[in-house]
């Protein structure tokens, strides 16, 4: 029997963070069209002078945390842990774009880059964004507030956790189209990349996460902690 590899919950959630801003940044300079998931702020970051990537992502996870909220009606003080996962990782996403010239709009407007070099960053940012999300699932602080929204509403509601993740998706799809639309009068920020992502990623995302448990076991530092972010508490 094959022995796993131990390791830090507290840690494979700082990679997690490093890998989704990383990989984001990754494939906004491909631009072959961002996630459904992240297209709003990103169209909103392309439209607003001023506001980058990262910042934009704090207006639009807020708003959908305000919703949770409402949605929730009881809420936890620590379920704002969620939101400052967003802080860290906008911060983080606006640092890759600022110090890697390739990522850089200032530097490498996106798309600018030879279409060889664009289909190799987009064909590695794929997995490595699937990775992210599988990694945050092994991390007890709660992961960005789209997916802690679909983690916690699914559960208050007894929805089917994976239905109402496409759902959920849909969603933003015609809110990212709509945006674009409306904003540009014509696709910005979304493209065939988009319609790729939102046909694969659930399945390359169930396959990282086999492989993270075939070869590591992931163990709070703080068990203590760990057990005051379970949602199956009493709220």
């Amino acid at each position: 029997m094959q022995k796993k590899i131990p390791v830090s919950s507290e840690l494979i959630y700082v990679l997690a963070i490093l890998l989704m801003s990383f990989s984001v940044a990754m494939v906004t300079a491909a631009d072959f069209g961002v996630s459904m998931i992240v297209a709003p702020a990103y169209i909103l970051s392309l439209k607003v002078p001023g506001l980058s990537f990262g910042q934009s992502e704090y207006i639009v996870q807020g708003l959908l945390f305000l919703v949770m909220c409402l949605l929730m009606k009881k809420i936890r003080p620590l379920y704002l842990v969620s939101f400052v996962t967003c802080l860290i990782y906008g911060l983080a996403l606006d640092a890759w774009r600022a110090i890697l010239p390739p990522f850089n709009p200032s530097v490498t407007p996106p798309g600018s880059l030879p279409m060889g070099v664009r289909i190799l960053l987009f064909a590695v940012a794929t997995p490595l964004t699937a990775l992210g999300v599988a990694m945050f699932f092994k991390a007890y602080f709660y992961p960005q507030v789209y997916d802690f929204f679909v983690k916690a509403v699914a559960e208050r509601f007894r929805f089917p956790r994976a239905r109402f993740k496409i759902a959920f998706d849909m969603l933003f799809l015609v809110l990212s189209v709509t945006l674009s639309l409306i904003l540009f009068g014509g696709f910005k920020g979304i493209g065939a990349g988009t319609l790729i992502t939102a046909l694969i990623n659930g399945l390359i995302i169930g396959a990282a996460e086999k492989m993270l448990d075939k070869y590591f076991v992931f163990q709070p530092a703080f068990p203590t902690l760990a057990r005051r972010f379970s949602l199956e508490q009493p709220r």
